[in-house]
């Protein structure tokens, strides 16, 4: 499998075609299912919305749009570490590419997730990673890495956010138990078992050395980092409303922090949802209604999934661009 490490995208060589299953009866009702699935949640929200828009309409005039721009730019932040924590995880099967490069895929990526089903995102980004040079192989199983570290750090910034659910969403508790299997999973010697075992049933040849430790652990801190972020993101919201001297700031960054982990977790195991909408800003308004009324909270969660939306899909361009600029250029990707 080292050969296909860094495969030249001109290069002679051909790789099999993805075979596309013909469309069965279950594939056609599950199909269905997700559309409906999708529907009733817009349908919720909307009407949870309409329920809400005198104070939720109000929450948002009053948001100062210097706090806006701070929220969008910690979100930035956040996002742009995203091709980073994806380079580290190529970087432990031994393989390297240039930012711009892991920019691209994962970005430009990450944008499969809007679709619902996010088996979408993965294929997208293992076809990115081929024009980048990568095998397929390589490139899919670096999405899952990231993937998989992306929920052992969500879920360990959430731990912060676990007094307000307790009381306000005690069922979302239960996504804690996958923490302590996750921690396990990291270890190098056994992620580099469940991903040979991953690539047996893929019917390719086993890692031919253990996954590097120092890029996992680096994937891993970058990761818990842009979670940070995150929070920060929905603190300068949460702030504006509250205003100065109606709760300690400092707690309050806790919780929001501790808040977007356990939104984040929610979102990707709501697979079937785009981005994870709705069971996203379900947890974000549970939390926050232990300082803030819920239609305050409502607004605020809402706020945050645009300033989140504009960011991936800026983002995702201005990648595809640079990407596009430094391969008009020559240079080696």
């Amino acid at each position: 499998m080292d050969d296909d490490v860094a495969e030249p995208t001109g290069s002679a060589r051909t790789t099999p075609a993805v075979a596309i299953p013909h469309r069965t009866g279950l594939s056609v009702l599950l199909t269905w299912v997700r559309r409906l699935t999708v529907a009733t949640v817009v349908a919720f929200a909307a009407v949870q919305v309409a329920r809400q828009w005198p104070e939720v309409s109000a929450t948002v005039r009053a948001l100062p749009w210097v706090h806006v721009l701070l929220s969008v730019l910690a979100t930035a932040a956040g996002v742009l570490l995203g091709p980073l924590v994806w380079r580290a995880a190529l970087a432990a099967m031994g393989a390297r590419v240039r930012i711009p490069q892991a920019a691209r895929v994962y970005l430009v990526g990450q944008l499969g997730k809007y679709v619902p089903g996010s088996v979408v995102a993965l294929l997208l980004q293992m076809e990115l990673a081929r024009a980048a040079g990568i095998s397929r192989v390589r490139g899919l199983t670096a999405s899952l890495l990231t993937a998989g570290v992306a929920v052992v750090t969500s879920l360990l910034a959430g731990l912060l956010a676990i007094p307000a659910l307790a009381g306000s969403r005690p069922a979302l508790l239960w996504l804690f138990t996958l923490l302590p299997v996750g921690l396990a999973l990291l270890h190098p010697a056994v992620l580099t078992s469940v991903v040979d075992r991953l690539l047996a049933l893929l019917r390719q040849q086993p890692l031919p050395q253990r996954l590097a430790g120092g890029a996992i652990l680096r994937a891993s801190g970058l990761s818990l980092l842009g979670y940070l972020l995150y929070g920060v993101q929905l603190f300068l919201l949460v702030d504006t409303v509250l205003g100065p001297g109606s709760t300690n700031r400092a707690l309050l960054l806790v919780l929001c922090v501790g808040t977007m982990g356990v939104a984040m977790t929610a979102g990707l195991a709501a697979f079937v949802l785009p981005s994870g909408i709705g069971a996203r800003e379900a947890v974000i308004v549970g939390a926050l209604t232990a300082v803030l009324p819920y239609g305050q909270a409502l607004a605020l969660a809402i706020v945050s999934r645009v300033v989140f939306t504009v960011v991936e899909l800026a983002s995702a361009g201005v990648a595809a661009l640079v990407a596009r600029r430094s391969t008009r250029h020559g240079t080696p990707g």
